[in-house]
Formats: structure tokens, sequence, C-alpha cells
């Protein structure tokens, strides 16, 4: 089970609110989002409601100024656990819809350009696992969150364009 705490200032103070599951909208909550606490799991949060706008991943720990540690604005408005799963998979394709080369993947890849000879990836379908793809490569860069399923257009996964440059499983469930 995981358990996220959003504090409206930094060092963990002022008006606080807690998450053990998805939320679409946080506004009703507090104003901004100034420092973070994560007890169990991880979790996506987004700078829009209904998990739109930049995404940052946050893992068990504590964010006393997340402003300046993961580098996000004061404007958090909804949130995503991520739950375990044991095993990954996950297929790449230069074209939209699913079609044209594919690519599969079980493991972290720092460098989809190195590995297939690919930088743009237009669809993709995760079949198992929770992953974090990056705009470029060692996971650096925009990031943005794969959940089991299918994404036609890489607009379904929230990115401007098909640029990609790594990929990594997500692993960290304390």
């Amino acid at each position: 089970m995981g358990k996220i705490i959003f504090y409206e200032d930094r060092n963990f103070q002022g008006r606080s609110h807690e998450c053990i599951s998805d939320c679409a909208d946080l506004h009703s909550y507090f104003n901004r989002c100034n420092s973070i606490r994560v007890e169990n799991g991880c979790f996506m949060i987004y700078e829009r409601p209904n998990y739109l706008g930049n995404q940052y991943y946050v893992k068990r720990g504590e964010y006393s100024d997340s402003q300046r540690m993961i580098g996000i604005s004061d404007c958090i408005r909804s949130c995503r656990m991520i739950p375990y799963r044991g095993s990954y998979r996950l297929r790449l394709y230069d074209r939209a819809d699913m079609s044209g080369q594919m690519q599969e993947l079980v493991d972290d890849c720092p460098n989809i350009q190195d590995r297939f000879s690919m930088t743009d990836i237009n669809s993709c379908n995760v079949m198992d696992g929770h992953w974090l793809m990056y705009e470029q490569p060692n996971y650096k860069g925009r990031v943005y969150y794969l959940r089991p399923g299918e994404y036609r257009r890489f607009s379904d996964w929230g990115a401007m364009s098909p640029r990609v440059g790594s990929l990594r499983r997500i692993t960290d469930f304390n």
C-alpha cells in the first residue's frame, strides 16, 4: 500500500493532504505544494488535474523542498499510485497504431538509439509492468509514466514528440 503526503510549505509545514490511492484532482485539498513525504510505495505526480501536464516520479523518501529537489512547480493537481508488478514486457513501434518496426524490452534500456537504432517511438504496447520513458538517453529529460495497455500514438503517453532516449522499469516499491 502506498502513502504520499503533500504539504503547502517547505519542510513539511502548513496545510497537508494524504493520499493512499490515485487522486485525479487535488486542488480542493491545498493551494500549493512545496514539500512531499512518500511513506510507502511510489507515485507519479502531475501539474494538472486528471493526470495531465508535466509528470514527476517520486519514491519513498522526504522531499523537504520539492521545487529544488525534484524540479517541480508548486502546482500539483493530481497523483497516481504505481502498483507493484513482478514482471516487465514492453513493445516499441516506430509508427503509429503499433505498426512498422517493432522492438521488445524486458529490462531497462539507457539508450534506445544505441540498442535498437531507433530514436522515434510512435506507439507502444506495455504488456506487463510499469515503466518510465525519458526523452533523452541515460534517464534524463522529461519523463512519462507507462502503465499496462496500448499507446497508439506518442500523445497517448503525454509526449509532444515521438523522441525517446531511454526506458526504465519501476522497481522501487518500499
